[in-house]
């Protein structure tokens, strides 16, 4: 990833709680998470402050819905959860909005995944249903990827035969995404997103399904409007979520292109950008 230019650009709102926030999404790795995938000093105490005053706090990941739930379990009660890149929206365990691939599709990537690593990339498909991710990789260097972001994950011989509603293919390659597996699927493209996640993962989704769409979904259910919204990215799947909120905030260590689509700078995962925005903009005691 690339840092971002100085100077920063950085929000305008004065630090004494004008600004009217009524919901805050986030992103997880690379942006609410530092660099070791740990959860920011704070956070709990700012969640406790922000269900007092009545802002909705929602984490928008490509994690399964399970590995979100089960890392804020203390606090779940009401929160939404926007999984898997938005294609799986869940709020109090029921499901507010799912976008499943076609079975055809989903084998498809499949099947182009094991032509990949029949020619050497280093490359493994999760195949991300509702109940359960599926692996045909079961080495313990690749499971070891996969249980960071899906706590319920089964090792199948067949990833294309799974009974369950497929939501997402993530592909993770040990070497570079972007420049390795993403080409490689470019025929999904012309029909399907295939977008780079993160440094290694790419997922494959339907058109329709991106962390924006769910997020606007949830802003016309709750009758909250883009300028009482904020949001923070990170990576090229943030895009469309930043969009949808006139508060957006790119990290100091997001993807050139996530800076230059949001309106906003946010210190760096590292150093707590998520929480610190949010005190600064809402007024919230240091």
């Amino acid at each position: 990833m690339s840092s971002a230019p100085s100077p920063l650009r950085t929000a305008t709102a004065p630090s004494t709680g004008a600004a009217d926030i009524r919901l805050i999404v986030t992103d997880m790795d690379g942006t609410l998470l530092d660099d070791a995938k740990r959860i920011p000093p704070g956070l709990w105490e700012t969640l406790a402050e922000l269900r007092r005053r009545g802002v909705l706090f929602s984490p928008a990941s490509g994690r399964q819905y399970a590995t979100l739930a089960r890392e804020f379990a203390a606090v779940a009660e009401d929160m939404v959860f926007i999984a898997e890149n938005g294609t799986y929206v869940v709020r109090d365990g029921e499901e507010l909005s799912s976008d499943p691939l076609e079975t055809g599709v989903a084998a498809g990537v499949v099947q182009a995944v094991r032509r990949l690593a029949a020619d050497g990339v280093d490359v493994g498909a999760v195949v991300c249903g509702k109940r359960s991710a599926y692996v045909e990789r079961g080495d313990q260097a690749f499971l070891a990827e996969v249980r960071k972001y899906y706590v319920e994950h089964r090792v199948v011989e067949d990833a294309t035969a799974v009974d369950d509603d497929v939501i997402k293919i993530a592909l993770f390659d040990f070497g570079s995404a972007e420049h390795t597996t993403a080409p490689a699927l470019a025929p999904f493209a012309a029909t399907h997103q295939v977008v780079v996640s993160g440094e290694h993962w790419v997922d494959v989704m339907n058109r329709t399904a991106n962390k924006g769409a769910a997020l606007r979904r949830l802003q016309d259910e709750l009758g909250i409007t883009p300028a009482q919204t904020m949001v923070f990215g990170d990576y090229l799947n943030d895009l469309e979520m930043l969009d949808a909120a006139d508060w957006s905030f790119a990290m100091a260590n997001a993807h050139p292109d996530v800076v230059a689509r949001a309106r906003h700078l946010a210190p760096s995962n590292n150093d707590n950008g998520v929480l610190r925005t949010i005190a600064r903009v809402l007024g919230l005691e240091a």
